[in-house]
């Protein structure tokens, strides 16, 4: 595997290429980071050249201006850009789950050329829900009980809200590297808490470009039923599109990694 960064405006991308074949890029969502792709890429790496980063202001790719609020066009644009800068002109295959999904769909829309097909896996498109602005106005008390009470209550509170369990804590008795990954998401969940939540769940996909593409929209066939449940549909009804089960839940691609690894190769060679 290497290791690089990319500089573009505002921030140092950390990113890992693995293997060899067709171009694959992993975009992850929320507090993730490149580590959490680990034993998903390296089962793709096979088939793949497999590409994983940190989003900017998460873990590795540190920002090099001062913290603002941050919107998916804006991390589309930094996928647009480590494309340019790994492919050598060669379309990729993408794949996104929650916001990378999300990323996906908006490197798709203005970057057509850069993407051979899109797998997106539990997009948070909260804005196309029905319901939207009562969401939007929970997640603006999240922010609100991140600023009075720290990132522990403002997380217990979101996950709670939406269904979905956060990460567990950098014990002792995990591998070295696990407890690293760990330590790095507890801090990712301030830069979400602060300036992603409320800024990336209002966006909104281009269906017409999602049509027009090779688009797979999945969703995780084990677990309770979750708000990502409901935006993964809504933007199904959004595209005129099906929906294809996944192994495991919303973080099936490391809890089910053969799994999924298969299930996502026959998705992006349908």
């Amino acid at each position: 595997m290497k290791t690089d960064t990319l500089t573009v405006p505002g921030a140092e991308i950390y990113h890992e290429v693995r293997g060899t074949g067709p171009l694959l890029l992993l975009i992850n969502g929320g507090d993730g980071d490149a580590a959490m792709f680990g034993p998903l890429a390296g089962l793709l790496a096979e088939h793949f050249t497999v590409v994983t980063y940190d989003l900017r202001g998460n873990s590795r790719s540190r920002l090099t201006g001062p913290p603002a609020e941050q919107r998916i066009e804006g991390h589309g644009h930094d996928a647009h850009l480590l494309l340019n800068a790994v492919a050598a002109g060669e379309p990729a295959y993408v794949f996104g789950t929650s916001y990378g999904g999300m990323i996906g769909a908006d490197l798709l829309a203005r970057h057509p050329g850069q993407v051979r097909a899109l797998v997106a896996h539990e997009p948070f498109v909260v804005d196309l829900l029905p319901d939207a602005d009562r969401w939007h106005a929970l997640f603006q008390e999240v922010y609100e009980r991140y600023e009075r009470e720290g990132v522990d209550a403002a997380m217990q509170m979101f996950c709670e809200e939406i269904g979905v369990q956060g990460p567990p804590e950098p014990r002792e008795d995990l591998p070295a590297p696990v407890r690293e990954m760990l330590a790095r998401l507890r801090v990712n969940m301030e830069t979400c808490l602060a300036y992603e939540l409320r800024s990336f769940v209002r966006f909104r996909p281009d269906a017409e470009a999602l049509r027009t593409a090779r688009f797979t929209l999945v969703i995780g066939g084990e677990g309770p039923k979750t708000l990502v449940h409901r935006t993964t549909r809504a933007l199904a009804e959004h595209v005129g599109t099906g929906i294809t089960e996944f192994p495991g839940g919303h973080v099936g691609f490391l809890t089910h990694p053969a799994a999924f690894a298969a299930a996502l190769r026959g998705a992006l060679r349908g």
